[in-house]
C-alpha cells in the first residue's frame, strides 16, 4: 500500500510545476490582472482545443502536418547517417568536406527558406527540403562524433585479431557510435516539428502552423493558445517515445552512480 501511495506521489509531483502554472495562468485571466482578449483563461483555450478537436480542423491539419515532417525527418536521416558515417571514418574525406561543411552548417534554416521556395516552388517540396535541412546539422554532427569516439581500446583489440577493414566498422565502430547517432535523432525529431511550423506559417494554407498564423490573424486568442498547447504537446510525445525507444534499445549500458559529487 506504501509503494502504490508512494508511486501515485511522485506521479504527482512531477506534474505539480505544471498545474501551478495552468492554475496561475487561470487565476491572473480571471482576476483581469491581464487583459483577457489576449490573454483568455486557460478553461477558454480548452474549450477551443475541444472545439476545434470535434470539429476535425485539428486532426485533419495535425495529420498534414506530421506526414510533412516525417517525410522530411526519414530524408534526412538517409542522408545525414551514411555521410556522417563516412566522414567520421575517413580522416581524408573530411579534411576535404570540412570547410563547404561548416560552411553550409552556420546557415540558418529560416533564413533559406525563400531559396527553397525560388527553387522548388510553394508547394510540399520546399516545405519538406526545409525540413530536410534542419534535420541534417544535429544527426550529421553527433554521427561524425559517434565514430571518431569509438573506444580505441576495442579497435586495437579488433586489429590484433586480424579482423578486416568492413568488419572493423560494422561491429565495433558502427555500434559503438550508436548512442551517439540516437542522440542526434532525438534533437532533430523535435527541431522537425518546430521548423515546419514556422515554414507553414509562411507558405501553406494547412498544417498547424498555417492555422496558428491563421488564429493570431484574426485575432482568436483561444484558438491560438489552443494550437500552441497542441504543438508542445506534440514536442513532448516525439521527445519522449524517443527516449523510451533508446532506453529499450541501449539497455545494455549501465548507468553510472550518482555519487552526488561534480568534477
Amino acid at each position: 500500500m506504501v509503494k502504490v501511495l508512494r508511486s501515485i506521489w511522485n506521479s504527482i509531483y512531477k506534474l505539480l510545476s505544471i498545474i501551478l502554472f495552468l492554475a496561475l495562468w487561470e487565476i491572473i485571466a480571471r482576476l483581469h490582472l491581464v487583459n483577457t482578449v489576449f490573454f483568455p483563461p486557460f478553461t477558454k483555450v480548452v474549450v477551443a482545443l475541444w472545439q476545434l478537436t470535434v470539429s476535425g480542423v485539428l486532426v485533419e491539419n495535425l495529420f498534414i502536418s506530421l506526414r510533412r515532417s516525417l517525410t522530411g525527418f526519414i530524408l534526412g536521416l538517409a542522408f545525414s547517417i551514411p555521410l556522417g558515417l563516412l566522414i567520421g571514418w575517413y580522416r581524408g574525406f573530411e579534411r576535404f568536406i570540412d570547410p563547404l561543411f561548416q560552411t553550409f552548417r552556420n546557415l540558418s534554416v529560416l533564413a533559406l527558406l525563400p531559396i527553397f521556395i525560388l527553387f522548388f516552388g510553394i508547394g510540399e517540396t520546399s516545405r519538406v527540403a526545409v525540413i530536410f535541412w534542419a534535420v541534417l546539422w544535429a544527426v550529421l554532427l553527433n554521427t561524425i562524433a559517434g565514430v571518431k569516439s569509438t573506444d580505441l581500446s576495442l579497435i586495437k583489440a579488433a586489429r590484433s585479431m586480424g579482423i578486416s577493414k568492413l568488419s572493423l566498422f560494422t561491429k565495433v565502430v558502427l555500434p559503438g557510435a550508436l548512442p551517439s547517432i540516437f542522440t542526434g535523432i532525438r534533437l532533430s525529431a523535435t527541431t522537425s516539428v518546430l521548423v515546419l511550423i514556422a515554414a507553414e506559417m509562411l507558405g501553406a494554407n494547412t498544417g498547424l502552423g498555417y492555422q496558428l498564423y491563421f488564429f493570431q490573424a484574426n485575432v482568436k486568442p483561444p484558438e491560438t493558445f489552443a494550437i500552441v498547447i497542441v504543438l508542445a504537446l506534440l514536442g513532448l510525445a516525439v521527445n519522449y517515445s524517443l527516449a523510451a525507444l533508446e532506453k529499450r534499445t541501449f539497455r545494455y549500458r549501465e548507468e553510472l552512480p550518482d555519487t552526488g559529487k561534480t568534477f
